[in-house]
């Protein structure tokens, strides 16, 4: 965890906002995240607040106006710091801004963008040399912009550690579950998402569209097959188990599974069986070798390995981290009951 609470004091978190150019979409994600008290789902105490370069009252993309009190010396001592849609791209960014977030940067503080937010991010240089994305509308003229910056126009959000850029509109949502669940747990993120009446976690290599329409009924039966497979994950589920499931053929589950979700049955298979091992770490004593067993991996040593590689700690680092109960397992998947 890079966000802990110092000295028992609420994290600081600052929305970035500028006349005219604040994205009302983003800043009421924001304020759903941060501006509430979350601390009876595992979240720290936070203190969120708008700031501007010049106080006052500032527009919205959509007229409305805020008064907003905040000069960029709150910065200074915020641990995270937003910067949603920046609507007006023809207009610079001050130097007094780039500057702040530089320094924002440079004592260990968070950033994270929001649809065209990368923008200013990537204009004050730190995202040279680093993947970043934003809207796809907007990733030609970013690349184009910027061309150290390494421009992603299909994801929905990319994690640079201390850097986050996520895409257009619903990605802000995700980029910052993402944070949520990398900083304080998957307990935490799920609830949070509960709350939020939203999916509890999207991969950030998703696809930020669809391509090819798809038929409602494949759709709604391929929700159903999808509800199997998070409810069987300890069995051995193969893409040919799901497409006799789903009534098509390998070939053709397997191009359907893509167009709709954006990424492929193997891929997507694992994020699940990573996220339901992370909340049996937090919630239950069971050993590695059983959550191993129960969420489909089969070896201990292949889980770890996994689980190494995607989340960047080990399973028991993860679970000294975010430990939030003692005791007997008590979060096994659903239907991993009857597959033991």
């Amino acid at each position: 965890m890079t966000l802990a609470a110092v000295e028992d004091r609420p994290l600081v978190v600052s929305l970035l906002v500028g006349d005219g150019v604040l994205g009302a979409f983003g800043m009421g994600v924001a304020a759903e995240v941060f501006g509430y008290d979350h601390s009876r789902l595992g979240l720290p105490r936070f203190d969120f607040a708008l700031v501007t370069d010049r106080p006052g009252v500032v527009r919205t993309d959509t007229g409305l106006s805020l008064l907003v009190e905040h000069d960029l010396d709150r910065l200074t001592v915020s641990d995270v710091v937003l910067v949603t849609a920046w609507e007006d791209l023809s207009s610079p960014v001050p130097p007094s801004v780039l500057e702040a977030l530089r320094a924002v940067h440079a004592r260990g503080g968070q950033l994270v963008s929001h649809c065209t937010g990368s923008f200013v991010l990537a204009e004050t240089g730190l995202l040279d040399g680093r993947r970043a994305t934003t809207h796809w509308r907007f990733a030609g003229e970013m690349a184009a912009r910027y061309p150290a910056v390494d421009v992603d126009p299909r994801v929905l959000y990319v994690d640079e550690g201390r850097i986050i850029t996520g895409a257009g509109t619903a990605s802000g949502i995700d980029a910052l579950l993402h944070l949520v669940r990398r900083e304080w747990g998957a307990t935490a993120a799920n609830g949070l998402a509960r709350e939020m009446v939203v999916p509890p976690h999207r991969d950030g290599g998703q696809a930020q569209y669809i391509d090819t329409p798809v038929a409602r009924c494949e759709d709604d039966l391929l929700g159903l097959v999808l509800d199997w497979a998070r409810a069987h994950l300890a069995e051995d589920i193969s893409v040919e188990a799901l497409a006799r499931r789903a009534l098509m053929s390998p070939r053709s589950f397997a191009r359907r599974f893509k167009a709709t979700t954006g990424t492929t049955p193997h891929a997507w298979l694992l994020d699940q069986r990573l996220t339901a091992a992370e909340s049996l770490l937090e919630a239950s004593d069971a050993p590695v070798e059983e959550i191993a067993r129960l969420v489909g991996f089969g070896t201990a040593a292949g889980f770890r390995d996994q689980f190494s590689r995607r989340r960047g700690v080990s399973p028991r680092a993860y679970r000294q981290t975010f430990r939030t109960t003692s005791g007997q397992v008590e979060a096994v998947p659903a239907g991993a009951e009857s597959a033991a």
